[in-house]
């Protein structure tokens, strides 16, 4: 993100880090309260903080860091997969429904029920609050995708996205162009959004299938980056103003390429990945994202096993990405030592705010629910809604000046 901070989820809480520089990373706080965290998002460089944890996954703590106090909690009907969040808005996956939340106070403003199988809880929330939209599978046999605006409370568009059923999804900053694979991993295709029109087709390779875990922009939306369960992860360039041949054929031959075999229209948009990075590591989960420090183009992974690399990238001539530093998320030089001497240590979960990497715990506690309504006219009479606790007092998250205040009353 534009502010360069990171939040890891870890056995023993969470820890938010400030990625200002390649050689230093801060923690600018670290928790213990909660163990076994497999969710923790921040609002920006704000205060808020949400937090799931395995021992309680349907619940999701809403917490104000620097004062140490909780917000509010809510407990959902089953085990919370990912959360998203934006200065408009506040999204709760679970595996076949969706709450949005109005982040001002936080309340449900809207419940989208029945919402196709999605057990990985994949879903993008544009971090540009002005338009606030939502990205989700619509359908768990093949890869749709729906457009919904979380802002306005209405479904947008329907982009048929991929033959196989979604792996990843994310979007640009501005919110205007939406980037998706599916379980295949073969291509990775960009959309205008809200149109839904294909902008690019990028191809990381056409004889093996991966799984794409993570994709994300640059700020600028001028790259893309796709990491996956391979040692490779991949960035590749969008041509804007001199259009590659890749959206030369999607705007010119949309119609055309539908009647010619799959191959050969899919040849027709290739583009080959404009820089590459070779892991160190292979078969870790990880995340990436690309990122501005100190001036220059970033790549940035974070692996499950605790490691963030960084690595330069040529903005001109692309090509191989040279690794500058490497840094440690969590445990001590001994933990690090036993690690590294044995594979058989079950890692804990790295998660970030540009991915769905969450680990799915296989059962939870039952928590009721109350039925009602919401006062914001968003959830229907007799509709679930939550079991939730809120602060007694007003909530000010008044550290960072381009966030409007949270208040609860």
């Amino acid at each position: 993100t534009a502010n360069q901070s990171l939040a890891v989820g870890t056995k023993t809480g969470y820890r938010l880090f400030s990625v200002t520089s390649v050689d230093k990373l801060d923690c600018i706080h670290e928790s213990t309260e909660t163990p076994d965290v497999y969710i923790v998002e921040r609002l920006f460089s704000s205060s808020l903080v949400v937090v799931v944890s395995q021992s309680m996954p349907r619940r999701m703590n809403v917490y104000h860091f620097k004062k140490g106090t909780e917000i509010c909690n809510y407990s959902y009907s089953n085990n919370i997969l990912a959360v998203r969040l934006n200065r408009q808005r506040l999204v709760v996956c679970l595996e076949e429904s969706i709450y949005i939340h109005n982040i001002k106070d936080m309340k449900l403003l809207k419940t989208l029920l029945n919402t196709p199988s999605n057990p990985s809880g994949l879903c993008a929330l544009s971090i540009n609050h002005s338009n606030s939209f939502l990205a989700y599978p619509g359908s768990d046999t093949i890869g749709e995708i729906i457009v919904y605006d979380a802002n306005n409370l209405s479904t947008m568009t329907m982009i048929p996205a991929h033959d196989s059923p979604l792996a990843a999804i994310t979007f640009s900053a501005s919110g205007t162009k939406l980037a998706s694979a599916s379980e295949r991993g073969t291509v990775i295709r960009v959309f205008s959004i809200p149109e839904g029109l294909r902008l690019f087709e990028f191809r990381r390779g056409m004889k093996r299938y991966v799984n794409i875990s993570s994709l994300s922009f640059s700020p600028d939306a001028q790259f893309l980056c796709a990491s996956s369960n391979t040692e490779t992860v991949h960035i590749f360039k969008l041509e804007q103003h001199t259009p590659s041949w890749s959206a030369y054929v999607g705007k010119m031959f949309t119609a055309a390429s539908s009647y010619l075999p799959a191959q050969v229209s899919g040849m027709m948009s290739q583009d080959r990945a404009f820089a590459t990075v070779r892991l160190q590591m292979a078969g870790q989960k990880n995340v990436c994202a690309l990122a501005t420090i100190q001036k220059l183009p970033r790549l940035l992974v974070a692996s499950s096993d605790g490691q963030l690399f960084i690595y330069n990238i040529d903005p001109q001539d692309g090509g191989e990405c040279t690794l500058v530093q490497r840094h440690r998320l969590f445990g001590s030089d001994k933990e690090w030592e036993e690690t590294e001497k044995s594979e058989l240590m079950e890692p804990p979960q790295a998660c970030q705010s540009y991915a769905a990497t969450v680990a799915i715990p296989t059962s939870g506690p039952v928590t009721a629910t109350l039925t009602g309504y919401s006062e914001d006219g968003g959830a229907k009479k007799g509709e679930v809604i939550p079991e939730h606790e809120f602060a007694a007092g007003p909530v000010c998250l008044d550290d960072e000046t381009e966030f409007p205040p949270v208040s609860i009353r």
